[in-house]
């Protein structure tokens, strides 16, 4: 799908879509707790999709009713591969749940998963006493548990989603464990995961995120859970506030644990104008300066930060580029190439990226496959001075299906955005 975006102010309110963090880790600790639990209004996005597919595959029962996902717990070896989608989460997620079973379970995915590295993967779980095995460093992951060790040493430099799926699998396993973990890096995405867990009725303690302690012999509980607003998706409405007039978001938790959250902090450097009050979280354009972000705890800000860097006039820094080479695309290379086609200056240097802000030109530029640079550059195109079109751009189904429709209903201008 080609969509061709039109120059345009924005002024109205919106409702955050889902968390597919938040969803995607209820989904799979629903699956493992006895009974009946209720996600409400976890989504459709192609990623909770995904991990549907997988619990179902798994022996859970999953049931629409209405926007609420009902599911019954319990999971089995499966009989087939588990197709994880092109959900990074999700594969490194279930793997360390496929850990729980005794039986060996074969993972794949789709798009750009199976050319991202799974060796980081590989060599956690083998710490563990799991025997786990990639092709070469990548997909298939076929995995075999139980975990055996009551030790283990891991290297989460890569990411916390590994972590993410040892941590949710351990509370199962007859043995209590005790990780050291080195180099972390996206701790909120832990501390999101360890509060899924609670919710859940099991827990798992942290010494300054350097050694984390799990109780063997836990059991989940089945629970109703409501899923947060997703601050990854609104980070892109909130900058077109910012840059192009006034957006109410509606639905985002000011103490959530989600690592995004902090865009706050960079629109606040920015000197964008923000309100977070009963009727949602208001971010309105006035000047904007130039800003240094350290965004490497949250790589999936660094898309909509360019946008909010080219409207500042002079140069922004963004800091944690090395986090970005195993996305969906190299997102460095890929915002470099996308904002360069429309006039804007962006420089690579060492962790570094480096922003020269302007007004964009009107360009075709391709998504790469990748939902957040479809996103960033239809924000772009606000304040571009001729049409932006994007190729490609239905990948933003992968997180936020509704993006574009979400973009029309808050522009000034009629056709702003048009499928072509």
């Amino acid at each position: 799908m080609k969509r061709k975006c039109l120059p345009s102010a924005v002024d109205g309110s919106l409702q955050a879509p889902p968390s597919k963090s938040a969803a995607q880790r209820a989904i799979a600790i629903a699956s493992l707790a006895p009974g009946l639990s209720v996600i409400r209004h976890p989504g459709q996005c192609d990623d909770v999709l995904s991990a549907i597919g997988v619990c179902l595959d798994l022996g859970a029962g999953l049931q629409w009713h209405k926007d609420d996902l009902h599911i019954q717990g319990g999971i089995d070896t499966p009989k087939k591969p588990l197709n994880c989608g092109e959900s990074g989460l999700g594969l490194r997620m279930f793997s360390g749940i496929a850990s729980s079973l005794g039986e060996e379970v074969v993972l794949t995915g789709e798009g750009s998963l199976p050319g991202r590295p799974m060796v980081a993967l590989e060599n956690s779980l083998r710490t563990l006493g799991v025997v786990c095995r990639t092709q070469n460093g990548y997909l298939p992951v076929k995995v075999k548990g139980p975990i055996r060790a009551e030790e283990a040493s891991i290297d989460a430099s890569s990411g916390s989603q590994v972590l993410t799926g040892i941590l949710i699998a351990a509370p199962l396993s007859g043995n209590s464990l005790n990780i050291c973990v080195e180099n972390l890096k996206s701790k909120p995405y832990i501390d999101l995961t360890l509060e899924l867990m609670k919710a859940f009725g099991a827990e798992a303690t942290h010494s300054g995120y350097r050694e984390f302690h799990i109780r063997g012999g836990q059991s989940y509980k089945a629970t109703h859970y409501v899923v947060e607003g997703d601050w990854s998706a609104a980070a892109f409405l909130l900058v077109a506030g910012a840059t192009a007039g006034r957006i109410r978001v509606t639905g985002l938790d000011p103490r959530s644990f989600q690592a995004d959250r902090k865009v706050l902090k960079a629109l606040e450097m920015a000197g964008a104008g923000i309100l977070f009050g009963q009727a949602g979280l208001e971010v309105w354009k006035r000047k904007l300066t130039p800003f240094s972000f350290d965004a490497t705890d949250c790589p999936d800000l660094f898309p909509p930060l360019v946008c909010l860097a080219a409207s500042c006039r002079g140069r922004s820094n963004i800091r944690g580029i090395d986090r970005l080479s195993i996305k969906e695309s190299d997102r460095a290379a890929t915002l470099m190439e996308v904002f360069g086609k429309m006039g804007i200056v962006v420089q690579l240097r060492q962790n570094t990226m480096i922003i020269e802000g302007r007004r964009a030109g009107g360009a075709t530029v391709s998504s790469h496959g990748d939902h957040r640079i479809a996103m960033a550059a239809a924000i772009a195109a606000l304040n571009a001075g001729n049409p932006v079109n994007i190729m490609d751009a239905g990948v933003v189904n992968k997180s936020y299906p509704g993006f574009f429709e979400d973009l029309e209903k808050v522009s000034t201008a009629a056709g702003r955005g048009e499928e072509a």
